[in-house]
């Protein structure tokens, strides 16, 4: 199957990066490499473009996407959070822009055999990085009844969430749940009949909270942000787009806390936290897909850009 995936908001991105040809740039989510590409089209000879992503496939679809400007890109293949330390072994200081696109891909999506869809019966997996071993089979089938809950309440906010948590043990306690069609139908017939499909699919909250869980989404994903900004040099942008709420409070948060000058209690006459404003927030509300975008593409409809510039 090939890696395909329409990049989010690419022109809001590429304004947003305000990308100088010389400039040295940090794709932390590769995927597809739609955002890439655009980003690398624009650096001139002295411009460098360093991409992460967890998944070998997607570097290995990117190479051949960005073939005419592999001269200017550096490819790793590990988590963005681990950005800095892998920036220091390139010997890269400060940088003049970094995009983060939290997004899943439309292939990791598409892809049956991936299991990332309740769409498709496939083994259970969900795995961004195929060489990690945790697996939504683990979760799903290894887990405690207490601890599954806690995640879909945690990371899918499903008000049901304890009740598909003991659903699910009471299935596994006979046989394996080897499969997203056999986790499907579980899920689905938690829900009581009237409102089984009165918010989309039953299934969307609990996918999404053993795939977060599976690859560690949100985990750390406060102090990657922080690393990256501070590494901006002056003028620098960090873009960053989210896809459900529990990221975009994380990303907002981030950036709020970069942008306060004091963090010493409201009542003390002076301060003595030595903090000082890292980055001005460009965009005071998110930005969110067109409508002629979300005619295109109906995966960008959850998607909000935040954009800070370092001060």
């Amino acid at each position: 199957m090939e890696f395909r995936h329409v990049p989010v908001m690419l022109d809001e991105c590429i304004d947003g990066l305000d990308i100088k040809p010389d400039g040295i740039y940090v794709d932390c989510t590769l995927g597809g490499g739609g955002h890439s590409f655009h980003i690398a089209s624009r650096l001139g000879k002295n411009g460098r473009l360093i991409a992460f992503d967890k998944d070998e496939e997607a570097i290995s679809a990117a190479k051949t996407r960005l073939d005419s400007y592999n001269d200017k890109v550096v490819y790793i293949h590990d988590d963005f959070k681990n950005a800095a330390g892998r920036l220091d072994e390139l010997g890269v200081g400060e940088i003049d822009g970094v995009l983060i696109d939290l997004g899943v891909s439309s292939y990791q999506l598409d892809n049956g055999e991936r299991g990332f869809s309740y769409n498709a019966d496939a083994p259970l997996d969900m795995r961004m990085d195929r060489g990690q071993y945790l697996s939504a089979y683990n979760v799903v089938n290894e887990y405690g009844e207490d601890r599954l809950a806690d995640i879909i309440w945690r990371y899918g906010e499903d008000k049901l969430a304890r009740k598909i948590s003991r659903n699910i043990a009471e299935y596994r306690s006979k046989q394996e749940i080897k499969t997203t069609g056999q986790l499907a139908s579980i899920i689905e017939e938690s829900y009581p009949a009237k409102l089984r499909w009165k918010f989309g699919n039953p299934c969307k909250r609990t996918f999404q909270a053993i795939r977060i869980e599976v690859n560690g989404e949100l985990k750390d994903l406060d102090k990657a942000v922080n690393e990256l900004a501070l590494r901006l040099k002056v003028g620098g942008r960090i873009c960053i787009i989210t896809f459900h709420s529990l990221e975009d409070r994380i990303i907002k948060r981030a950036f709020v806390e970069l942008n306060k000058e004091c963090v010493c209690p409201p009542h003390q006459p002076i301060c003595t936290c030595n903090k000082r404003k890292e980055v001005e927030i460009i965009t005071k509300k998110p930005t969110v897909a067109t409508e002629g975008e979300l005619r295109e593409n109906s995966r960008s409809a959850s998607a909000k850009l935040r954009i800070a510039e370092r001060v």
